[in-house]
């Protein structure tokens, strides 16, 4: 195996999960954020395992990982899958790059349950309120009107929800893979189940310890994001004084798909 696939399963506190791991060297992990999967990793994945012990997984909710009614998938529940995940591999001070939700996952991980980080990249993260962008609130606010929505009508709503993060154009295989778990009944169920257990005290929790963070961190910020804007991530940035910050000009919320180079350009600067 050269390259991301999800093969093996794991048992959490959330439910059943799908990881994968590849290469040979320091152990790297890579935290997906929402409403994306693993698979968002999938372009640099390859060149990162020629130096890295590569580690992914989609989060419990997400991918190709458990999805029920009963299922708790919000962010307190996610920092805890992801220190449940380092146990699981045997990882006591990773390597660790984050992007989106998974940024505010493994903050959570690292301050509020003792995961320890060898070097810490955070990209276009959701780490500070308010989240997100103008559709994501009003999903929030709105949940039940958009459950039960026609296939065809879900379809595009997803479809047009991720391509409301990008700038730049993506193939079209990969833009069809990341909608693509939202389609299977259980999966559409997820879709708005995440958007009705979001909160934002799950960030606020952590928030006023960002200063305290044990690592060396980088801040890394696609310049032209719509969903989350350079200035949330010079903020960030203010209250990591210690961290370095970085931006990528012409690139949207989903850098490792619109730009892979320089993302791995980025992260090979730093770790």
């Amino acid at each position: 195996m050269t390259g991301w696939s999800l093969h093996e399963t794991y048992e959490t506190a959330a439910g059943r999960g799908a990881a994968g791991r590849i290469g040979e060297g320091p152990n790297l992990v890579l935290a997906h954020g929402w409403p994306w999967s693993s698979f968002s990793w999938h372009r640099v994945i390859p060149n990162l395992a020629k130096d890295f012990r590569v580690h992914w997984y989609d989060m419990p909710g997400y991918g190709q990982s458990a999805k029920s009614a009963e299922q708790r998938t919000s962010l307190d529940v996610q920092g805890e899958v992801f220190a449940e995940m380092l146990g699981h591999w045997g990882l006591t001070r990773p390597h660790v790059v984050a992007h989106d939700f998974g940024g505010a996952t493994t903050l959570r991980a690292h301050l509020l349950h003792g995961c320890d980080f060898e070097k810490y990249v955070l990209m276009n993260v959701v780490a500070m309120r308010p989240w997100g962008s103008d559709f994501f609130d009003h999903m929030g606010q709105h949940v039940d009107a958009f459950q039960g929505l026609p296939a065809h009508i879900h379809r595009a709503l997803v479809t047009a929800y991720i391509e409301g993060a990008l700038v730049n154009d993506i193939p079209t295989d990969d833009l069809e893979n990341l909608v693509a778990p939202w389609l299977t009944e259980d999966g559409a169920s997820s879709f708005y189940r995440q958007f009705a257990q979001a909160d934002e005290k799950y960030t606020a929790e952590v928030e006023p310890q960002f200063g305290a963070v044990r690592c060396p961190t980088k801040i890394v910020w696609g310049e032209d994001d719509p969903w989350i804007p350079l200035e949330r991530g010079r903020s960030l940035h203010d209250l990591m004084p210690d961290a370095e910050f970085t931006t990528m000009p012409g690139v949207g919320h989903l850098p490792q798909l619109e730009n892979p180079d320089a993302v791995l350009d980025q992260v090979r600067k730093f770790l």
